[in-house]
């Protein structure tokens, strides 16, 4: 049911309502959309796991009950959480929790394409972990993943390659808490997306990322591992990936080959 905006004199600015987990909760301290506070709420059953990847939440009829504002209201924010790909609508089924198990989602944060031919046509990488151990977090990597240096981090190292031809080098940083048990056997065996790894056995859940791209030309052991002689140019891509309320839980910083791919992105 539709919730009426309070209604000032004549003369001034009506104050911007706000709303909690259980309703109208009086005035916000700042202006906000009331779909904005809704998709606020929403995230943040996200985030404490009311609902898990692959579950359907509740009907638009059901949330708007459960926060007393208007189909409408919740169904903007909804629309905002899909195009963010947080939640797939399924038509005649419902809206679930977005997974990276699914097609649409699993690549979403990989951006480089071949050239000729599409993701699907080229197949799904190869995945070799070259090293995977247990350690304490430098300084550099520790504040990039909010950490304090000489926490533990679990670090690998792992080769893609496409068609057999090694492509992307990649060193992938985790904080040791939330990854408690993951081994290299673990990684090596798990045949789908890593972030379909992380929340489907670890509850993490990444949402969005960051990064960094610049050129430069690999080290000897990097330009042997991607078969290319070391004053060849490569992108280098620094990632920092987040879960829910901006928690950096990876960091990655990959060497692309781009002599038969290239890094795409759709700018909107």
């Amino acid at each position: 049911m539709a919730s009426a905006s309070p209604v000032s004199p004549p003369g001034q600015q009506a104050p911007e309502a706000s709303v909690s987990a259980n309703g109208w909760s009086g005035q916000a301290p700042a202006f906000s959309p009331l779909y904005q506070q809704i998709k606020g709420l929403i995230l943040q059953s996200l985030q404490q796991g009311e609902w898990k990847p692959g579950e359907v939440i509740p009907s638009e009829f059901d949330l708007a009950a459960r926060f007393k504002v208007s189909q409408g209201t919740v169904r903007k924010a909804v629309d905002e959480l899909a195009a963010d790909n947080l939640l797939v609508r399924r038509q005649g089924r419902g809206t679930f929790v977005a997974t990276h198990a699914e097609q649409q989602i699993q690549y979403r944060f990989l951006r480089l394409m071949p050239d000729t031919g599409s993701v699907d046509s080229e197949g799904p990488a190869q995945r070799d972990f070259i090293d995977c151990r247990r350690q304490r977090a430098s300084a550099d990597v520790a504040r990039l993943l909010g950490l304090r240096a000489g926490d533990p981090v679990l670090q690998a190292r792992r080769l893609l390659r496409f068609k057999g031809v090694p492509t992307i080098l990649e060193d992938i940083w985790l904080p040791g808490g939330p990854f408690k048990g993951l081994t290299a056997e673990r990684l090596s065996q798990y045949h789908g997306p890593m972030y379909a790894l992380f929340e489907a056995e670890f509850g993490v859940r990444m949402v969005r990322a960051d990064e960094k791209i610049r050129a430069l030309t690999p080290d000897d052991s990097q330009a042997a591992l991607l078969e290319v002689d070391s004053g060849t140019p490569l992108l280098s891509v620094e990632r920092i990936a987040y879960t829910y309320n901006d928690v950096p839980m990876e960091l990655r910083r990959g060497l692309y080959r781009t002599d038969t791919h290239h890094y795409r992105n759709q700018l909107s």
